[in-house]
């Protein structure tokens, strides 16, 4: 399966866009207003000599169009300046227009009226204004890379719940409407530069949450997508391949995918850690097809500390790359070493190498089918997000297929992790799949809650060779807490004697294991009590693969986890199937992946997941690894660190 790569192009050329979103340290979103040029300019050359030529701008709404039908002519000079400096300094920027929603607090233009932002038609048509006029001005200044609609107008238009919690069908079509409409007005008034909306790519199909905002409707209107992701989290490896699942996730489309916000506050950690999150972030959504990156923000405002949003949110004050004095962070540091690492490879003329194993997501994350629970779709994220997790410390190059678009035809291995449910016809799909030569293996989970609690898989007992034992409505739950795995046959990388030991969790419905007896299917690995935990049915020339146990969600319930043993089952599987990666460590704290150039160059990279150095030696098929002093048979890596090797021939 292809793995979407795509690049936004401007003026003909591909771009890799690293910057930073900017507000000025004197006077935050109120910058305009008593506009410092020295300042900025200054705050500017730290930020392009830390390998950030790019920075996303802000029309503070309220101050720009202070009545329906002006904008204010001081601000606009303001905004001119600050374009202009811009360009001397071989920078570039993208400007967004409706900033009501910044870093904790909404602010209307006085004239608002409490008027719908999406269907109140006069509204609309005064936004449409306002970006025509704005784009007018600007679109033929050459530090002009870009436009975004918005930042985070969820928010804006519903701060409690982000727009999620009832009925979204009318709000979604208002919505796709509203961003034509603002779309429309930018071409308007001369804007040829790609678009988009700035609403954080929260849409359903990435949280199983419906806001309205629907990547799928939106896609086709814009020309990049730009998730902003700042998780929380219960487990380190977790949190550092958040973002990157986010990225693989919005593969929809062929859409290119621009970091459009990330980062952390220097007071949730300290400047070493912090560093270590963006090295992980930079580096492991590059993977994962991110081909932009705008951090959040330039600068600490602590002279800001009695202006909101900064006086009650006060940990926003903290989220620069520089300290309020312009002095660079750790965090600078490493987004200047990244940038030097995109250079090198030439990124822009990259591309990710195609993938023959595919990690499926069911459609139940996003289809909003009829009485099914919240439950379902958040379990769909989190289980499938902790396989990715698993693939990638098995390093294996996965490609995320989603139920919804079909399941590719092409691939060797597909990896169905914990899943209460797919639709009838996809069962049917990976059956076939499994007669045509694939291996297809699937992972029991009976859901989180108690409503219609089982696996919603038809003719379970035929696609797989066993006998059921359930008993209706009645789960068989997990005793011990610890599941022990013993492999009683061989499956690729796993001998018969082999022991998996994997923590476990769950909830009162979710920590159950499915009973079965082996009737057309050979058992591969039992539990401490004799019952089957990995069978395989061979269908034609492929395999159908049984696990009874959820491990893929126990591993994401569980906190500090990883890595856990489910990594050692999928290297198995890719054996097995043919397709394990020709460069990869024994070591699941490394993950390894590839990016290839277009002139047939490829490049390896290692990203450590310990707190300690360690020392690898790479296993790898054909060829042999290349630093910038020659072949390195074994690798040291600093503690979270990340190294960048050549394989040649």
């Amino acid at each position: 399966m292809k793995r979407s790569n795509p690049k936004v192009v401007v003026d003909g050329e591909p771009q890799t866009w690293i910057g930073v979103n900017f507000w000025s340290r004197v006077g935050g979103p109120l910058m305009w207003r008593g506009y410092d040029a020295e300042t900025v300019e200054s705050e500017l050359r730290v930020m392009r000599d830390h390998g950030m030529t790019l920075t996303r701008s802000f029309f503070y709404w309220p101050d720009f169009m202070p009545t329906p039908d002006a904008l204010d002519e001081t601000l606009v000079e303001h905004f001119r300046d600050f374009l202009d400096r811009h360009h001397a300094l071989g920078m570039t920027t993208i400007p967004t227009f409706l900033v009501g929603h910044m870093s904790g607090e909404n602010w209307d233009p006085v004239w608002r009226g409490g008027r719908d932002l999406f269907a109140d038609v006069w509204f609309v048509a005064r936004q449409a204004w306002y970006v025509r006029e704005l784009t007018a001005r600007f679109a033929d200044h050459p530090a002009v890379v870009g436009w975004l609609l918005t930042n985070e107008i969820p928010i804006y238009d519903d701060w409690r719940k982000r727009g999620v919690g009832s009925d979204r069908t009318q709000r979604a079509s208002e919505i796709v409407s509203w961003a034509q409409i603002l779309i429309d007005a930018v071409r308007a008034g001369g804007g040829t530069q790609p678009v988009s909306v700035g609403e954080g790519a929260w849409g359903v199909e990435v949280t199983g949450q419906d806001n309205g905002f629907r990547i799928r409707d939106l896609s086709p209107l814009v020309d990049f997508l730009g998730p902003h992701v700042y998780r929380m989290e219960s487990d380190v490896v977790r949190q550092h391949l958040g973002a990157a699942f986010v990225c693989e996730l919005l593969d929809i489309d062929g859409q290119p995918v621009v970091m459009e916000e990330f980062g952390l506050t220097s007071d949730y950690a300290s400047e070493e850690n912090a560093a270590h999150y963006y090295r992980q972030v930079l580096h492991n959504t590059l993977l994962a097809g991110a081909t932009g990156w705008i951090a959040w923000n330039n600068t600490d405002y602590d002279d800001l500390w009695d202006q909101a949003p900064y006086s009650h949110h006060p940990f926003e004050m903290h989220f620069g790359l520089t300290d309020a004095a312009g002095n660079p962070k750790a965090q600078a540091r490493e987004v200047k070493a990244f940038a030097q690492v995109v250079a090198e490879v030439d990124l822009a003329h990259c591309h990710r190498p195609d993938s023959r194993i595919a990690l499926v997501v069911s459609s139940y994350l996003e289809a909003q089918f009829p009485f099914t629970y919240p439950q379902d779709a958040a379990a769909v994220f989190d289980n499938t997000r902790q396989a990715y997790v698993a693939a990638r410390e098995a390093d294996l190059p996965v490609g995320v297929a989603r139920e919804a678009d079909g399941l590719p035809d092409d691939c060797a291995l597909y990896i169905v992790p914990s899943v209460k449910a797919l639709t009838a016809p996809t069962w049917r799909h990976l059956l076939e799949l499994a007669e045509g030569g694939a291996t297809v293996y699937c992972s029991s989970f009976v859901g989180a809650h108690g409503t219609q609690r089982g696996s919603w898989w038809p003719s379970l007992d035929e696609t797989f060779g066993v006998i059921k034992k359930t008993r209706y409505g009645i789960v068989d739950p997990i005793v011990e807490d610890e599941l022990r795995v013993t492999m009683t046959a061989d499956l690729g990388t796993l001998r018969a004697g082999a022991e998996l030991v994997f923590a476990v969790g769950g909830t009162e419905h979710s920590r159950s294991f499915l009973p079965v007896e082996a009737r057309e299917a050979q058992v591969l690995a039992v539990d401490p009590h004799g019952n089957p935990v990995l069978l395989r049915r061979r269908v034609g020339t492929g395999s159908m693969i049984l696990c009874t146990y959820p491990l893929e969600h126990m591993a994401a319930v569980t906190p500090g986890v990883n890595p856990e043993p489910t990594w050692r089952l999928y290297d198995a599987l890719a054996a097995d199937a043919g397709v394990r990666p020709d460069v990869r460590v024994a070591d699941p704290r490394v993950l390894v992946g590839q990016i290839h150039h277009q002139d047939g160059r490829r490049f390896v990279w290692f990203v450590s997941q310990s707190d300690g150095q360690l020392e690898v030696a790479p296993e790898v098929d054909t060829g042999h690894l290349v630093g910038d002093d020659g072949p390195v048979p074994v690798l040291t890596l600093a503690p979270y660190g990340v190294t960048v090797l050549r394989l040649e021939a």
